[in-house]
């Protein structure tokens, strides 16, 4: 049956008998097919669903938790890193946003040009004693709450730059939640970072209070 054949089929019939013809009929191939004619994708969709489900159709139901569990859960599905990249541990941050990696599997791939737009700074590179004071700067103007993740030797330690001009650890300006070993760490281990931190922001206690300024 073609598309202008349903449409006269359903035309010649009354709208009492349409509704109650649709409301008895099953959510089957068959409904599908009255209502769409030979547009009969929805009908493979369906088959489809129930292939997945094993066909089994379960009912809805209620799902209960607590408002710091949610607010953690909203937290930790959307970190907004900052764009901000000090050395080559930067190559290995953007390729982490690229298609092979694809940080939006984590739900972390909007990477904001300002810091009050940012929850998560990711120091990826050697830290100098004239960078510093910026970093710390743009620490203070992201919002509460708000994680650091050293990324690399550099950036944890100083690595192989011991010497006067670079800053021997970025913990020593800003606080930092999780460390990336390597020179450079690769991707994965970024990414493997990020769901660390993932966990931690998941079991922060007292959220909603700390959101409401009360805790």
């Amino acid at each position: 049956m073609g598309i202008e054949t349903a449409y006269r089929v359903i035309a010649a019939i009354p709208c009492a008998s349409i509704g109650s013809y649709i409301g008895y009929m099953a959510a089957t191939a068959e409904r599908d097919r009255y209502l769409f004619g030979a547009l009969d994708s929805s009908a493979k969709n369906r088959v489809k669903l129930q292939e997945v489900n094993y066909g089994f159709e379960g009912q809805e139901g209620v799902f209960l938790t607590s408002m710091d569990f949610a607010v953690n859960w909203i937290r930790k599905s959307s970190v907004w890193p900052m764009t901000f990249g000090l050395a080559c541990c930067a190559i290995e941050m953007m390729s982490m946003g690229a298609s092979r990696f694809d940080i939006a599997r984590f739900g972390a791939e909007v990477f904001r040009p300002s810091p009050r737009q940012s929850d998560l700074m990711v120091v990826a590179g050697r830290v100098s004693n004239k960078m510093a004071p910026v970093i710390r700067r743009l620490y203070d103007q992201m919002p509460e709450p708000k994680w650091v993740i050293s990324m690399g030797a550099c950036a944890t330690s100083g690595g192989v730059f011991n010497n006067y001009a670079l800053l021997q650890g970025v913990n020593q300006v800003i606080p930092v939640d999780v460390y990336v070993p390597g020179c450079p760490p690769r991707p994965e281990q970024l990414i493997y970072a990020i769901t660390l931190l993932q966990e931690k922001i998941q079991r922060e206690p007292r959220s909603l209070l700390k959101t409401l300024n009360l805790g």
